[in-house]
């Protein structure tokens, strides 16, 4: 079982990034492999709105997209994981632009029909919902704060989850971390260890389901 960590922070050793190395450990504790991916160490290109990915190539499991760039090995290697822990900070009121747009570009998973107009895509390789995902969201604004600075961000990553056949597990924001005393991150760091492990748990149970 493979569980692939995202981090859409630039902020490599921040304390989002502790989170999300704390969740995969959490996984690694049940026997499951992890690989971490830093979008802000690729080269990953703005999407153009051209649709070739979505509109050619349906046998493909992937959408070719004439850019050249490394969000193809990227998919590649997403498409094989079990489980995602997607990792981002609130940049004004939603995702960092990283987080977005490796969202936007994982569109290539998706196919259309050309004349099926205004209709959500579909995807190529549905998950059938063996696989799960978790989320965390970092922000200034303190935990009561959730309401609109995390959900937004959940909602804008599960998004992709459900059209995918991804089911959603935890979705942890962790508020206040400019000033958050060590205490306190030490215990929301627990909470991402533990994250991490029913994530793994919940994958068991679904493939053994499905």
């Amino acid at each position: 079982m493979l569980v692939l960590g995202i981090l859409g922070s630039p902020r490599i050793n921040g304390n989002c990034s502790k989170l999300l190395t704390k969740a995969l450990e959490g996984a690694r504790s049940t026997s499951a492999e992890t690989k971490r991916i830093d979008l802000i160490s690729k080269h990953i290109e703005f999407c153009r709105g051209c649709s070739t990915c979505v509109y050619e190539n349906h046998e493909l499991p992937i959408g070719k997209c004439p850019q050249q760039d490394d969000m193809e090995s990227l998919l590649e290697e997403y498409v094989q994981a079990d489980g995602y822990i997607f990792a981002t900070p609130v940049y004004d009121g939603f995702v960092t632009a990283l987080m977005k747009m490796f969202l936007e570009r994982k569109i290539a998973l998706m196919y259309r029909d050309p004349g099926a107009y205004g209709k959500i895509p579909a995807v190529r390789r549905p998950a059938d919902f063996k696989k799960c995902a978790s989320m965390i969201v970092t922000g200034n604004c303190s935990d009561e704060y959730r309401e609109v600075m995390g959900d937004p961000c959940f909602e804008g990553m599960e998004a992709h989850l459900m059209i995918e056949q991804v089911l959603t597990i935890d979705k942890f924001y962790v508020g206040g971390v400019e000033n958050i005393t060590q205490q306190v991150f030490s215990e929301k760091l627990d909470e991402a260890y533990r994250m991490g492990v029913r994530l793994v748990e919940e994958i068991g149970k679904a493939q053994a389901e499905n």
